[in-house]
């Protein structure tokens, strides 16, 4: 039997998912190299190998899926990559590489790994690794309170919320019968040893058994409790209250799947059912917001034909198209541009 192990740190981002990677790097598993740099959202480090940070923001591109999506059927397009034979033996090689560069257990953790773990757990047993999960919990308010605070402004608290719910419940679906473990991001601060050392054990991890008193030193100075710095509750979250019901009550299930005995059929129930009433919930979103983006797509056909009206007809090197801003032309229906472009040569034409 193959000594080879591969942990996945998985979760939302801001969730303590570096902490974890960080932890289990120091008591001697390999994080493959080169890491992502330090900043000052995560001043301790990410823990993250930047190959497989590029190689994600690669495949999220490619399948149309934002890093926090809301929407349900994200996880359809994102799957189409992750059963892409071609993306399998790119990342099997990669995963083999660092095997034979970094010894026998790996700890690989990006936060959008969680759209492609099918692809990562084939990876893993074309490599004839044990694959291993450990997702890593925090209250909701608070992760979306520390996104508010580090990321992009410009995302709102119900979207936040929205991408969380979605985000987690597939997690926890997607992980579900292997080996796993979920972790409170304030259990791995309050005494790290008691979670870490469990999960040593129960994915039978060389280098945390046999962790050295140094090694376990070094984890006491990286781990810093004064780095959990936003603690935002519902009163401070602007979202609608069906939605903060449901986002409740889906971190009162996961939540419980962190206790001992607590990773149990009932609560895999309880969180399919959850995750039904999330995509019932969405498609009711989208229902009312149709004439938005109707309208959405009329103002951006109009800004783009203005665009093109207002350019010098005659232009030999540049397409009038080219000259439009590309956030302009993506909310133009394909059929609409085609017309445009077919009127524009047209015009050339006649100037020629």
């Amino acid at each position: 039997m193959s000594n080879r192990r591969v942990v996945f740190v998985v979760g939302s981002g801001r969730s303590g998912t570096s902490t974890m990677s960080g932890t289990l790097q120091t008591l001697g598993m390999n994080v493959p190299q080169p890491e992502v740099m330090a900043d000052s959202t995560n001043p301790k480090g990410f823990g993250e190998p930047q190959w497989v940070v590029d190689l994600h923001q690669e495949l999220l591109a490619r399948s149309g899926v934002q890093v926090s999506d809301a929407r349900p059927r994200a996880w359809l397009e994102a799957g189409k990559l992750s059963a892409d034979h071609a993306v399998r033996e790119r990342v099997s090689e990669w995963l083999e590489s660092q095997f034979a560069e970094g010894g026998d257990e790996l700890v690989i953790k990006d936060p959008r790994a969680a759209w492609f773990m099918g692809l990562w757990r084939a990876s893993a047993d074309r490599c004839d690794a044990t694959s291993s999960f450990v997702t890593m919990l925090r209250p909701v308010t608070e992760v979306i309170g520390s996104k508010k605070k580090y990321y992009d402004q410009r995302t709102g608290d119900v979207t936040r919320t929205a991408a969380w719910v979605n985000m987690m419940l597939h997690t926890e679906r997607a992980t579900r019968g292997e080996a796993r473990r979920f972790v409170r991001y304030g259990d791995l601060l309050a005494d790290w040893t008691q979670p870490v050392f469990a999960l040593g054990e129960a994915f039978d991890l060389t280098a945390v058994k046999t962790a050295m008193a140094n090694d376990i030193a070094q984890v006491h100075k990286f781990i810093d409790p004064s780095l959990r710095r936003v603690t935002l509750t519902w009163d401070d979250v602007e979202v609608p209250a069906s939605l903060r019901d449901l986002a409740e009550e889906t971190w009162q299930t996961l939540d419980g799947l962190a206790d001992e005995g607590g990773d149990t059929e009932s609560a895999h129930q309880h969180s399919d059912q959850l995750r039904v009433a999330y995509d019932e919930m969405y498609a009711d979103a989208e229902a009312f917001a149709h004439s938005t983006a109707l309208a959405a797509r009329r103002e951006g056909a109009t800004a783009a034909r203005r665009e093109l009206e207002s350019a010098p007809s005659k232009v030999s090197s540049t397409r009038g198209a080219d000259r439009v801003p590309h956030s302009v032309r993506a909310l133009v229906p394909e059929g609409a541009r085609r017309s445009l472009r077919k009127a524009l040569n047209r015009q050339r034409g006649r100037d020629a």
